[in-house]
C-alpha cells in the first residue's frame, strides 16, 4: 500500500526515531509499503518518518541500469560503523523535498550494520551512490535532512519554497 509522504518543513522530520525492538509483520508489512511508495515516486530511498512513522527503519534500492534486477534492500536499525576518509559529493535530493537538489559531501564507503526483515543481522560495505543513499536515509532516523548540510541562506531558500508549495497543495 502506497503511503503519503511528508513535506518539509514538518516538525515529525526533525525528531530522532527510536529502535525497533521486535520484529513483527505489521513492520514488515510497513516496510514493503515503504518500498512501493518509494518505487512509485519514484526515489532510490526512504525513511520511516518522512511517512510519519518514528522508527528506525529505512528501504532503499539505488539499481538505475536499464535492465539491471532491482535490489530493494528493507533495514531495521542500520548504523554506520565505520566510514571513509575519502569523500565524494553528490547532488542530493529527497521526496520529502520535492524538486530541490544540493551537492552533499560525504565518506565515499561506509561500513553498515542492520537487521534485516527475517531479524538476522547484516553488514556491508556501501560505496558510490549506495554509500550517499545509506547514509542520507540514516539521517532521517536522526532528524537530519539533506539541506542541515547547506549554508544557512540556501537551507532558508529552500525551506520557503517548500512552505509555499505546502500552501499550494493545501488549498487544492
Amino acid at each position: 500500500m502506497k503511503r503519503n509522504i511528508l513535506l518539509h518543513p514538518d516538525p515529525r522530520l526533525k525528531k530522532v526515531c527510536a529502535p525497533v525492538a521486535n520484529m513483527t509483520d505489521e513492520l514488515r508489512s510497513l516496510a514493503d509499503d515503504m518500498l512501493a511508495t518509494m518505487y512509485d515516486a519514484p526515489g532510490i530511498g526512504l525513511a520511516a518518518p518522512q511517512i510519519g512513522v518514528l522508527e528506525r527503519l529505512i528501504v532503499m534500492d539505488c539499481v538505475k541500469e536499464e535492465g539491471e534486477a532491482p535490489r530493494p534492500l528493507i533495514m531495521f536499525n542500520p548504523e554506520v560503523l565505520a566510514g571513509s576518509d575519502e569523500l565524494n559529493t553528490y547532488e542530493e535530493g529527497c521526496l520529502s523535498i520535492p524538486d530541490q537538489y544540493a551537492d552533499v559531501t560525504r565518506p565515499a564507503e561506509v561500513d553498515v550494520r542492520w537487521i534485516d526483515r527475517d531479524g538476522n543481522e547484516q553488514t556491508e560495505t556501501f560505496s558510490k551512490l549506495w554509500a550517499t543513499c545509506v547514509q542520507h536515509e540514516i539521517d532521517h532516523l536522526d532528524g537530519k535532512l539533506f539541506i542541515d548540510y547547506l549554508k544557512p541562506l540556501k537551507r532558508q531558500m529552500i525551506t520557503r519554497k517548500m512552505t509555499k508549495l505546502k500552501r499550494e497543495l493545501a488549498r487544492g
